[in-house]
């Protein structure tokens, strides 16, 4: 199984105090391999780590991605062309830019699962690969 990563997912998954944690917790031990996160999402989630939290648990949490546990995916100008199309095409959803990234990279990668806590945009987007993406735990 692959999986993309949201940043509301890896958020859960750093923050104790999130509704979330136990089951980001319990989603990620299920997933051992195939977690791909799209490079973009990493200075989010820095940055929101680092506000809402502190500046040590961003650097730890950056730490932890650069390990051969997770694959970091880099935006190609494809990824661009298509993240744009997606951005005219659902312009009255107004898509954050790491959501429209993992939608284009879902397509790329021919991925069909995404972690994530946030379901608003990616349960309207409609890929190219498969009807709907699976919007997991």
């Amino acid at each position: 199984m692959t999986v993309l990563f949201d940043t509301s997912f890896l958020l859960a998954l750093s923050l104790e105090s999130d509704k979330y944690h136990r089951q980001a917790i319990e989603a990620m031990q299920a997933v051992r391999t195939g977690r791909v996160v799209a490079a973009p999402l990493i200075t989010e989630l820095f940055y929101m780590l680092a506000s809402r939290i502190d500046y040590q648990t961003a650097v730890r949490v950056f730490s932890t991605l650069q390990t051969v546990a997770f694959q970091i995916e880099p935006l190609t100008a494809v990824d661009m062309v298509r993240m744009s199309e997606i951005m005219v095409q659902y312009a009255d959803n107004q898509f954050d830019y790491v959501d429209v990234a993992l939608m284009a990279l879902s397509e790329r990668l021919n991925i069909l699962d995404v972690f994530t806590f946030d379901r608003r945009d990616f349960s309207v987007f409609r890929p190219t690969h498969t009807p709907a993406l699976n919007l997991l735990p």
